[in-house]
């Protein structure tokens, strides 16, 4: 998993901090492995555009798994 932060202007954190704060937290399995810090793409009402992060993250990448038959 990766988690994409839009931090605080003047906020001084880091990836490694992100992801140990989760793994305490929550599952190890649900806890990112990667960060990604910048602005979030928001609709009009604010609203976050998860399809618009899902297509940046796997552009350039094929979306099937190598050797797979489906």
């Amino acid at each position: 998993p990766k988690a994409f932060i839009s931090a605080r202007e003047g906020a001084n954190i880091d990836s490694q901090e992100i992801i140990a704060f989760t793994q305490e937290r929550i599952a190890r399995f649900k806890a990112p492995k990667h960060v990604e810090f910048g602005d979030l793409p928001k609709t009009a009402t604010g609203k976050i555009q998860k399809f618009i992060l899902r297509d940046r993250e796997w552009e350039g990448r094929e979306r099937r798994i190598q050797g797979s038959k489906v």
